[in-house]
């Protein structure tokens, strides 16, 4: 983890100091307007997205004790800790710490990591076609009155498309994972020989997660709580915008533009590094919004900061907590999770 966290640093200052000279003179902020629209924010707005966040966390322990009730029954709250001190340790050290929570599941129920990264690669399918159908189905039916309705609608339709190529895919997946997983090795292998063998693994995990659902109640299931939990997350992203009452274009955000942020932010999360994302998040839906919905620079700052507060940074004071009651460090667990991850990814 350290070398190349190193790497990604040395990357990312190189592109930052690119971005500072090219752009020094062209950047107008007013840190004055910035102040004001933090003195100004709706702490009750932001409470209740905090609110909402806190409780996909639980709808997160209840899908993956679903998942892994074919092998072994759990429930909910026995695996609560895990996602807390999995997704501070992803908030504090990025995304190279996001195999910590199937390494701290596996270690507390007594399963092999290999099953629950399989669970992991199944849950993120889920997140991956429950966002798309969510926000495919808010774009469409935008109302025709609201600005850039055809752009959205577009977007909305090739969203819908992307869903549906994933049900194709996930069921392609169950019925011949085998099959796949030999056909992705045979048409990457060419270009890039451990590629193809890690992406034919990860689709034979798929498989794996796939299978353990036995039932399509355990299938209905999980898919209901995916889609409720990301209805949860974009409704915390309505409410954060809605906290910045003296803006319009963001007090007055509807849920379907809220989709847009959403996934300007699911995008600049991909590749987060310890600390130095938290900014780069911020920049990423601060642009997001001043082009798309025409918000003042200063306000879409002061909101990305907020975003990043109630959606991602909320959660480290009870991961903290919670890793002090199971006596976990975070560090060592982090860089556990990834080298035991290579032996089985």
């Amino acid at each position: 983890m350290k070398k190349r966290s190193e790497v990604l640093w040395a990357v990312l200052v190189v592109v930052l100091l690119v971005v500072v000279v090219v752009f020094r003179d062209r950047i107008h902020f007013d840190w004055g307007s910035f102040k004001q629209q933090i003195r100004h924010i709706h702490w009750g707005h932001a409470a209740a997205g905090m609110a909402l966040i806190y409780a996909t966390y639980w709808l997160r322990a209840m899908r993956w004790s679903v998942m892994v009730r074919p092998t072994k029954r759990v429930g909910a709250a026995s695996l609560l800790g895990p996602q807390f001190i999995g997704f501070t340790a992803v908030a504090l050290f990025g995304r190279l710490a996001d195999l910590t929570r199937p390494y701290l599941v596996a270690r507390k129920i007594q399963l092999p990591l290999a099953s629950q990264v399989a669970v992991y690669t199944l849950e993120r399918m889920f997140d991956l076609g429950a966002v798309a159908l969510i926000f495919s189905c808010a774009l469409a039916l935008m109302p025709k009155n609201m600005p850039h309705h055809e752009v959205f609608v577009k977007t909305g339709l090739v969203s819908l498309g992307v869903t549906l190529a994933i049900a194709l895919f996930a069921g392609a997946v169950k019925m011949a994972g085998g099959a796949v997983a030999g056909f992705g090795r045979t048409i990457l292998s060419p270009v890039s020989k451990p590629a193809a063998e890690s992406i034919a693994e990860k689709i034979l995990g798929f498989r794996d997660g796939l299978n353990a659902l036995e039932s399509f109640g355990e299938f209905a299931a999980v898919a209901g709580i995916s889609l409720a939990m990301w209805g949860m997350i974009a409704g915390a992203y309505v409410q954060t915008a809605h906290a910045f009452v003296d803006t319009p274009e963001l007090g007055q955000l509807t849920f379907s533009h809220a989709m847009l942020l959403l996934a300007a932010s699911i995008g600049g999360s991909l590749l987060q590094l310890p600390i130095v994302g938290w900014f780069t998040q911020i920049a990423v839906t601060a642009t997001a919004m001043h082009t798309l919905y025409g918000a003042p620079v200063e306000a879409a700052t002061a909101c990305g900061a907020l975003l990043l507060m109630v959606t991602a940074l909320c959660i480290i004071p009870t991961g903290l907590v919670y890793a002090q009651v199971e006596q976990v460090s975070l560090r060592r667990v982090a860089e556990e999770s990834e080298e035991a991850g290579k032996a089985v990814i």
